[in-house]
């Protein structure tokens, strides 16, 4: 099939745009306006051609049987408690959403709380943030439509399983912390508009208090900052009811401030930590006391002790100080911290004092990730919720007293883990740097080069990849896949340290390890040369859009989901702006217009250059990366494309960045996408 006959042509305007002296041409521009006439007609060709083309391949069929029947198994998360009630979610297989419930005791009778099923007949409203009083008879949920970031806030009485009046809108990136007496809690949210999809809506987040029963034209206004308005709020109410504490925020970057007051004050909050020149993750108090994780002057983060009467750094104590992994969270469970770790990219738990003496560590079932840990203050139990690649999500608790895990929720699951294993392999990147990576496969393939082989990798936002189950990777495998995951620098797998390695100016020092990853596995025998696939999600989906047209010829093909590829003026799309401490801003500096341009996906496709199958992936709902990224990228290399390759765009619909998306819209896209990958890289089957 020649796919240049049939894309849908897209007009290229004489758009350009001075950077600092050097001029740009944007012919896609047009492309930025989703109410476009245009660009709905356009998108809407693109995804046609795309899905017609999907449906028709040959494993698509097959593929999604497996995903069908992989997801449908039964899944619980870990139980968290709340006065006499454990609560958790629960989805019986193949129900779009997980369904909340609560009991009494951990094997009793389920009673079931909220059914997100039932917010829509497709399963596209999603629950979003949730808030559930000490005592567990009220609940403050939030809802989402379509996988958009804006949530409007519901509040529930459990016990009557009756819904309040009152619904809160204009809530996103919004925290909730009930009250001391459940009279009402404490949020955060943007000013009232009609206008969501405006950029200026995210500016200006304030601190109200809701109280039951009352509109929320009510409200009462706790904290705003005008004259810093891109700052927001997120409420912690301290385990002795004494303070309000704010995780004060600005952009999507690991360095914010802590405000206070007394909860019973209503004096202004006092800036504690102000600067904004670290991370700091409020544990919790114990007298006048804050334990804080932080990473200043640490970066694998130390916990320290600041004395809110004497707060000066001078005085600050370290209660456990700075080691060879990076902290990744902290609770306080039985008056004792318990601290979760990462060592080369795996959990560790160990347990401390409040005053940071070493008790123990924790037996984990085996090399994975603790994905959650909840624990009461005053309780002598604790739950997690563990998985790796070949280990489904599965909770455990935890016995303080014995020192014993035990499985909760156990359920039947046919899939045999004994007939794969996973590795740890580390390799050097350009500059020699080792990088960790992860690879799971069936027992005792030959390394013969002849193994379909998909590299995933994110590498941003001090977020690390850990190894996780997903029914995805699990039918990749059964199909006789390959699957590998790179720690790439700007992750948080080896600290902050590792972060700074790959943002800014640095970025660059992310595509060579994902690119040196692609090349260890051709060389080792995964994959004949030119065969390894690469997939990215959002950030991830960046990643994959550089490397493609930094190494095209490299990659057998390519999966670039919900990706940012314009990085000249993604700052001025919804949330775009928060994105600027890690990747920089074109427009206002001109060093860092130099180093974007250098990289920016849009802006390196050459004219001719035979580019590998490309399958583009975005969603008409995604407020978060706007779908402009995925279309002038598509158009940009379906333009320039000088190989007979495909490059396809699938718009998917009622649909977001990937947060609340029912399990069906996850069936459909896993389909397609390995049907896709299989056509292209796969060898035999």
């Amino acid at each position: 099939m020649d796919f240049k006959d049939i894309y849908p042509p897209a007009r290229r305007d004489d758009v350009v745009e001075d950077y600092h002296g050097t001029p740009v041409a944007d012919p896609y521009r047009w492309m930025e306006d989703p109410s476009d006439d245009d660009v709905k007609a356009w998108g809407e060709a693109q995804a046609k051609l795309a899905f017609d083309y999907l449906e028709e391949l040959p494993m698509r069929p097959q593929l999604r049987e497996g995903l069908q029947k992989l997801y449908d198994r039964e899944r619980y998360n870990a139980p968290f408690e709340r006065g006499e009630w454990y609560y958790f979610f629960h989805n019986n297989g193949l129900q779009n959403q997980a369904v909340l419930y609560r009991s009494k005791s951990l094997d009793g009778e389920h009673e079931q709380v909220l059914d997100p099923n039932q917010f829509s007949e497709d399963g596209t409203v999603a629950l979003g943030n949730w808030s559930i009083t000490k005592d567990g008879t009220l609940l403050a949920y939030s809802t989402t439509d379509g996988g958009t970031d804006w949530q409007t806030i519901h509040i529930l009485d459990v016990d009557k399983g009756e819904h309040f009046e009152e619904k809160l809108k204009w809530c996103r990136f919004t925290g909730m912390t009930w009250d001391a007496g459940n009279e009402g809690f404490y949020y955060s949210r943007y000013p009232e508009t009609d206008d969501l999809e405006d950029s200026k809506s995210t500016f200006n987040q304030k601190l109200y208090y809701h109280k039951l029963d009352t509109p929320q034209s009510d409200d009462v206004l706790m904290y705003e900052r005008p004259d810093a308005p891109e700052l927001g709020f997120f409420p912690t109410i301290t385990d002795d009811k004494k303070y309000l504490v704010l995780s004060v925020w600005q952009g999507a970057i690991n360095r914010n401030r802590i405000y206070y007051r007394l909860l019973d004050s209503d004096d202004d909050f006092v800036r504690l930590l102000d600067d904004a020149d670290a991370e700091y993750n409020f544990i919790g108090s114990v007298g006048d006391d804050f334990l804080i994780a932080t990473d200043n002057n640490a970066p694998m983060k130390r916990v320290i002790a600041i004395d809110v009467n004497k707060p000066d750094k001078s005085n600050w104590r370290t209660i456990i100080p700075e080691g060879d992994d990076p902290i990744n969270n902290i609770v306080i469970t039985n008056e004792q911290l318990v601290v979760h770790k990462m060592h080369n990219a795996h959990s560790t738990l160990s347990i401390y004092t409040l005053d940071g003496e070493h008790i123990r560590d924790v037996a984990l079932p085996t090399l994975g990730t603790v994905q959650a840990a909840y624990g009461e203050r005053s309780s002598s139990q604790m739950f997690i919720e563990f998985t790796s690649f070949l280990y489904p999500a599965s909770a455990f608790k935890y016995d303080f007293n014995s020192d014993e895990l035990t499985p909760i929720f156990t359920t039947d699951d046919s899939f045999d883990a004994s007939e794969y294993e996973t590795t740890q392999v580390f390799y050097p990147s350009k500059d020699g740097t080792q990088v960790s990576m992860f690879i799971t496969h069936k027992k005792g393939i030959e390394l013969d080069s002849s193994h379909p082989t998909l590299l995933y990798g994110y590498g941003g936002y001090s977020i690390p990849l850990t190894p996780a189950f997903a029914p995805h990777i699990i039918n990749w495998l059964q199909h006789g896949g390959v699957y590998a995951v790179a720690n790439l620098r700007g992750g948080s797998e080896y600290g902050e340290a590792w972060h700074q390695g790959g943002m800014l100016h640095t970025k660059q020092n992310t595509f060579d390890d994902f690119i040196a990853a692609a090349e260890w596995l051709g060389e080792n025998g995964y994959a004949g040369k030119g065969k390894v696939a690469i997939m990215g999600r959002s950030n991830g989906g960046l990643l994959v859009a550089a490397c493609m047209t930094q190494r095209p010829d490299l990659f057998g093909a390519v999966i670039c989901n919900v990706p940012v590829t314009d990085m000249l003026r993604f700052h001025r799309f919804t949330a775009g702006r928060f994105w600027t401490p890690e990747y920089g801003n074109a427009e206002e500096n001109s060093e860092h217009f130099e180093f974007l341009y250098k990289y920016s996906p849009i802006h390196n496709v050459k004219a001719g250059e035979q580019y590998p199958p490309t399958l583009v992936l975005s969603a008409d709902l995604d407020d978060r990366v706007v779908p402009m990224h995925a279309k002038k990228f598509a158009a940009e290399l379906q333009w320039h494309q000088g190989g007979d390759a495909p490059i396809l765009l699938r718009l998917d619909t009622r649909s977001g960045h990937g947060h609340g998306k029912p399990v069906s819209k996850w069936i459909d896209e896993w389909a397609d996408i390995q049907a896709f990958l299989m056509q292209y890289i796969a060898q035999e089957l």
